[in-house]
């Protein structure tokens, strides 16, 4: 235990990126939770109280020109828009990831080819992709086909409108093949529609650059938007004038304040909005962005990888023989940033170490998780949170 502690102790010295903690409001505890809801960024309740009490206080209505509410869906988009490999005017902020999956759902069938009656969707997707999905299929009289993405090759074809499917699977952590996925998809002539919601602020994506069609995510996991902060929709400029959304509501009109009965959609990813902005969420999420002032993707996967590396190193060095097993891949190509790791008695050995200061989730019947953010999470962290699950494996197992 000791050279690990020290490798530990060596390794958070070295590392660029352990200064960036100081941006978080943090404590004792290993938190490795940052896979279900970002940690704070310290300077957002300053900001939030600037936006409560002048904004909305002082300015009230005229906030919607003087502070830029109005179009902080395209100027966060923006913002986020590097992290995900996308250039500016390709991303829009608002709603929720099951809203936005709706959206690129339909859309994308409506931009299909004639005569494709398909929806493939990821068959281990977040149950929320699959409930959208088999609604979106019922509406627009398509049928729902499941699979495993790596059988998507092998099963995308001339009957298909689009395939729905997660860059990192949400339980075993799992990275999937987007460029290569995406290729086949489009290949085929159908569209590639990403769910990035456990890829994006912890891996590099590359939408321009792969040429994915659609894309959502949520922001309050590796963004740190904060609980319930508002979703993404990513539209190719390929495909933006002719993106028909299912819910043209009155914010993506052409000319919204005309209040005329018959809607004109606006020009670009503008078209993805629906109603009027969470202002309050959507500017607490603004605020958290600038942590990642300075801070490159490709430093931020390097980390990443590092950090689950000696993870699993340390649990395979500490836990008793026979009481984990990883079920998330241990190449490089195939791994997201989480570990997970499969525990018969998974939901009292959870508890044990949140009551300890070590603080995953799990996914029943059997899953540890452990979400590993570089920006605050450091291998100090890591070693400690294995430690201490070696000790909990210990205990209920005497």
């Amino acid at each position: 235990m000791s050279d690990l502690r020290e490798r530990a102790r060596a390794l958070d010295t070295e590392d660029a990126l352990a200064p960036l903690r100081e941006r978080f409001t943090l404590d004792d505890t290993v938190y490795l939770d940052g896979n279900s809801l970002g940690a704070l960024p310290r300077h957002v309740p300053a900001r939030m109280q600037e936006v409560l009490t002048r904004e909305w206080g002082e300015l009230r209505i005229r906030s919607w020109d003087e502070s830029g509410w109005w179009t902080a869906p395209e100027r966060i988009g923006d913002r986020i828009a590097p992290i995900v490999g996308a250039a500016a005017g390709r991303i829009v902020v608002g709603d929720s990831t099951s809203v936005n999956v709706f959206k690129a759902l339909v859309a994308a069938t409506r931009l299909a080819p004639e005569g494709r009656d398909e929806i493939l969707v990821d068959a281990s997707t977040f149950p929320t992709d699959g409930y959208i999905a088999a609604s979106a299929a019922r509406m627009t009289g398509h049928r729902v086909v499941p699979v495993a993405p790596a059988d998507v090759p092998d099963t995308v074809g001339p009957r298909t409108a689009a395939v729905l499917l997660n860059h990192v699977d949400y339980r075993s952590g799992r990275l999937h093949d987007l460029p290569g996925l995406t290729a086949a998809v489009r290949g085929a002539g159908a569209l590639a529609v990403w769910d990035l919601c456990h890829s994006a602020g912890a891996l590099p994506v590359g939408l321009d650059e792969h040429g994915v069609d659609l894309a959502v995510g949520c922001t309050y996991k590796y963004l740190n938007g904060g609980p319930g902060s508002p979703a993404y929709l990513y539209v190719a400029e390929r495909h933006q004038a002719a993106f028909d959304s299912p819910l043209p509501g009155w914010t993506s009109h052409a000319d919204p304040f005309a209040m005329t009965p018959g809607y004109t959609p606006a020009a670009g990813a503008v078209r993805g909005r629906v109603g009027t902005p969470d202002i309050l969420s959507m500017l607490a999420l603004e605020a958290s962005l600038d942590v990642w002032d300075g801070v490159g993707i490709d430093a931020v996967r390097a980390k990443s990888l590092a950090l689950t590396d000696f993870f699993l190193e340390c649990v395979e060095a500490y836990a008793p023989e026979g009481r984990v097993t990883s079920v998330t891949p241990a190449a490089h190509a195939e791994r997201g940033s989480q570990v997970a790791l499969r525990c018969e008695d998974a939901e009292p050995v959870m508890a044990a170490l949140i009551a300890r200061g070590v603080v995953g989730d799990l996914r029943r019947p059997d899953v540890l998780r452990f979400g590993f953010t570089p920006l605050y999470v450091g291998f100090a962290d890591a070693e400690r949170a294995a430690r201490v699950l070696a000790d909990v494996l210990g205990a209920s197992a005497a």
